[in-house]
């Protein structure tokens, strides 16, 4: 029996010395371990970085070289257990996996070494362990498995089988607060999934936002790859989730109080216009300056460009849009790529915003000219977007636009006609789809921005 034991594991060491684990001694002399691959086999490099970039597993497919700690642990531990089965090849088929990633292969010992970091960092931001299925989360919630489903939706995750243990119970607590809203009248049920809509989108990508800004710090300061510098974020975070949640919180109150402001101003220009013979109750209550800004030739550029170069433009692009809309006082409302989308409140306010966004990119190395456009009229805003003729008529004006230039139409150019500040040249009448012929003006400044933007010697420049 002894020499059947010692046989096999002669042939144990022969697999993994064959295999490219190095010998027994060195593989085995502590719990951690550093890994890198020694050969693509069935993955190529770019494969696994690509399956890492997305945090998602792969399978266990590539051979690895471990370098180890030197002290030995003296008696048997799960993590030994577990790195026994990697050494000899065999796969624990029984590995808990979380209901997201199910679907996914079992990963080798290394991976589970970053699924382990994983999962206590999703028990610290979770706060319990996920033991609840739909059922049983919406009997804490006192209300139908259909609702449960529905306000689970509306924060942004997936259905998932009735039978999947996917829940927590501050899973159950923190839909059940929305849920109480409706019971004491505060909401109705339609409401209330728009709120929990709301919270799901916006942190979505804010959490996406953030951990790239994370990521993207880490490979220009540390000169990391793409692959080590996610893994790097991962091991940041745990210090990060504290300050950035009272931040967020903080910021949302602010937020909130900001937009009461504008509230009051609404509600009192409303009372006003009571009785007058210019309320003409429009559908659209809001009167608003919409403008888009637009760079030029961004897909052409975007191909010659690597991923990094174009991130960093991206990013640049946004950061002095969203510095120049904030100064001049309006919204940003959205951003799809290489364009913007903001709103404001008065003509002039728009104006101002649109001139120096045209300015500021024309001035800028790295960023290519940009096409800009402002209109004033009536929108509706729903969802955090807004809406209207008025949207579409200022994104077809952008279209006309030549580079490092604003146009606006022709009652916008009415409401600034008359003021010093600006100047605006007649362009020849365009046919613009769904608006029949329009005549749009070239908007100049006469005099000195009111946007001024604090200088950044440091910031780079690619």
């Amino acid at each position: 029996m002894a020499e059947e034991h010692q046989d096999s594991g002669r042939e144990a060491w022969e697999r993994a010395t064959r295999r490219g684990f190095g010998a027994p001694a060195d593989y085995m002399a502590g719990e951690t371990a550093e890994f890198a691959a020694v050969e693509p086999h069935d993955y190529t490099a770019d494969e696994l970085a690509a399956a890492r970039a997305d945090w998602s597993d792969f399978p266990a497919r590539g051979v690895t070289t471990a370098r180890v700690d030197s002290s030995a642990p003296s008696a048997a531990t799960p993590v030994e257990t577990v790195e026994a089965q990697a050494f000899s090849g065999s796969v624990d088929e029984t590995y808990e996996r979380n209901p997201e990633t199910a679907a996914i292969p079992v990963p080798t010992f290394q991976q589970r070494e970053w699924h382990r970091s994983i999962r206590e960092l999703e028990h610290r931001l979770l706060g319990a362990e996920r033991t609840l299925t739909y059922r049983q989360m919406a009997a804490r919630m006192g209300v139908s498995t259909h609702s449960a489903r529905r306000l689970w939706r509306a924060l942004g995750f997936p259905n998932l089988d009735d039978d999947v243990k996917a829940f927590t119970e501050a899973d159950a607590e923190a839909l059940t607060t929305m849920v109480e809203l409706v019971r004491e009248g505060h909401l109705n049920q339609e409401t209330a999934i728009s709120l929990t809509r709301s919270v799901g989108q916006m942190t979505d990508r804010m959490v996406v936002w953030q951990i790239e800004a994370l990521v993207e710090d880490k490979i220009a300061n540390e000169q990391l790859s793409d692959a080590e510098a996610r893994s790097h974020v991962v091991e940041t975070l745990p210090r990060l989730i504290e300050p950035i949640q009272q931040l967020m919180g903080y910021a949302w109150r602010r937020q909130l109080s900001a937009a009461l402001q504008r509230l009051t101003v609404r509600v009192e220009s409303g009372l006003a216009s009571l009785g007058r013979e210019d309320d003409d109750d429009s559908p659209l209550p809001l009167a608003r300056a919409v403008g888009f800004a637009d760079l030029v030739s961004y897909t052409s550029l975007s191909r010659q460009m690597s991923e990094r170069t174009l991130a960093q433009m991206v990013q640049r692009f946004e950061s002095k849009c969203a510095e120049i809309i904030s100064i001049g006082g309006g919204r940003l409302v959205k951003t799809v790529g290489d364009e913007v989308l903001f709103n404001a409140e008065t003509p002039e306010a728009g104006a101002e915003i649109a001139l120096a966004l045209s300015e500021a990119i024309a001035a800028d190395d790295v960023l290519p000219q940009a096409r800009v456009s402002v209109v004033w009229g009536r929108v509706l805003s729903r969802m955090g977007d807004i809406y209207g003729p008025v949207v579409n008529l200022a994104a077809r004006l952008t279209a006309l636009a030549d580079p490092g230039t604003v146009l606006v139409d022709a009652a916008t150019a009415e409401a600034l006609e008359g003021r010093d500040d600006y100047l605006l040249v007649p362009q020849p009448p365009r046919v613009v789809r769904g608006f029949g012929e329009v005549a749009p003006a070239m908007l100049l400044r006469t005099g000195a921005s009111s946007i001024v933007l604090e200088s950044a010697p440091d910031e780079p420049t690619a």
